[in-house]
């Protein structure tokens, strides 16, 4: 089986598809009946060592080389519902496979996060508010790019409908987008090995990890510490992460009087995000947004540490019954978990065991490929089936 992937954003960069998809098309590679796996990105290698790899990879295809590699392919994946190779799919008719990391295939800006009041949307373009969706992209992006996204939603979702298989990282993600032929895989995660819960702290520390964005919702883990720490109870916060929203956070910290409560370790990656997460005892996810899945909670799980998140999306489905979760934008119930674990000393370990059982049966790297390795072997048996002459006569 000759397997092609496209994503839009590859190594180098960091980030959770480029993590997903090194992952998947290294365990792909691994499989006997699979004779070759191409990842191919518009992605630049930026010195990254591509021969390193035990698959292909091409960068930066032309449209003539990127027609040229569907057509060689037995099946097609894409990392997101891409329409210039989604397009390339069906005209050549490859059998492909649109893995849903965001909400492009039913929203313009791929978000369900309305812009500029920062709610969660209830779906206005597949309720046809269609000036709602232009007035959302406009406030962050100007009014070229809400027209042109706006357009682009509709030829991007009527070719997902017409594709051979939809995945949705999540349940949540597969009923939001709500697309024919629609399955569930979550992503797997690597297993470092459990980690311990503040070993050697002397004070219970709290952490956020990821973009300091307005969506995230880190404001409300500064108010929830600013309740806790109005009650007496001593702790620390370590917010890791850099982004546009870092100063004005930092701001906030100071105003509240947080000098040794809050602190901002920057970006952080490697050993030294690994350093930096070792003495946490919990890691809050306070975002006001429906995640698709919260990639830094399933690797926290698979390290056996408490997760506290906010009960939103994909997040909520994923920490369910293995963590804390709180309402959305609800800063007295996150300061509420946040005190369960200051005074119940052994929660934290007890749930972090309970995530880490979680995380292996769910989140496993091995899990994940086999998962995708039979829907790709479900499909190019179908297509030989319908291209066997005897089926092909019995059916026109």
């Amino acid at each position: 089986m000759r397997i092609l992937i496209y994503t839009h954003a590859f190594a180098p960069n960091i980030g959770g598809a480029e993590t997903y998809v090194m992952l998947l098309a290294d365990g792909l590679a691994a499989r006997p009946e699979v004779r070759q796996v191409t990842v191919t990105t518009p992605t630049p290698a930026g010195g990254f060592d591509d021969a390193s790899l035990p698959f292909r990879v091409v960068r930066r295809p032309s449209l003539w080389s990127l027609w040229r590699l569907v057509g060689e392919a037995d099946v097609v994946m894409l990392a997101g519902p891409c329409l210039a190779p989604l397009a390339m799919a069906h005209a050549r008719h490859r059998p492909v496979a649109v893995e849903h990391h965001g909400y492009q295939a039913v929203c313009p800006n791929g978000l369900l996060f309305q812009q500029p009041h920062e709610l969660v949307c209830s779906g206005h373009f597949m309720h046809r508010r269609y000036d709602r969706c232009l007035r959302c992209v406009h406030a962050t992006g100007g009014w070229r790019q809400a027209v042109v996204k706006a357009l682009a939603t509709f030829p991007r979702r009527w070719m997902c409908a017409k594709a051979a298989a939809n995945v949705g990282i999540t349940r949540h993600v597969a009923q939001r987008i709500a697309l024919p032929r629609c399955e569930v895989v979550y992503h797997g995660v690597p297993d470092p090995g459990r980690a311990g819960n503040g070993p050697s702290a002397d004070l219970t520390t709290f952490a956020y990890v990821g973009r300091l964005v307005s969506e995230k919702g880190i404001p409300l883990l500064l108010e929830a510490a600013r309740i806790l720490k109005k009650e007496g109870l001593r702790f620390r916060v370590t917010i890791i992460g850099d982004g546009p929203e870092r100063d004005r956070l930092e701001a906030v910290a100071r105003n509240l009087g947080f000098s040794d409560e809050v602190s901002f370790a920057g970006y952080l990656r490697g050993d030294g995000l690994r350093r930096a997460v070792r003495d946490v005892t919990a890691l809050v996810i306070p975002t006001i947004m429906e995640e698709t899945a919260g990639l830094a909670a399933m690797e926290q799980m698979m390290r056996g540490r408490l997760v506290v998140a906010a009960d939103i999306g994909g997040l909520g489905e994923v920490v369910d019954g293995a963590g804390l979760k709180f309402r959305p934008g609800d800063a007295r119930g996150l300061a509420a978990c946040l005190r369960r674990v200051l005074e119940e000393p052994s929660l934290a370990r007890a749930l972090g065991e309970r995530a880490r059982r979680r995380a292996l049966h769910a989140f496993s790297i091995a899990r994940m490929v086999d998962e995708h390795l039979a829907i790709f072997t479900r499909l190019v048996a179908r297509r030989a089936r319908l291209n066997d002459p005897v089926v092909r006569s019995a059916t026109f």
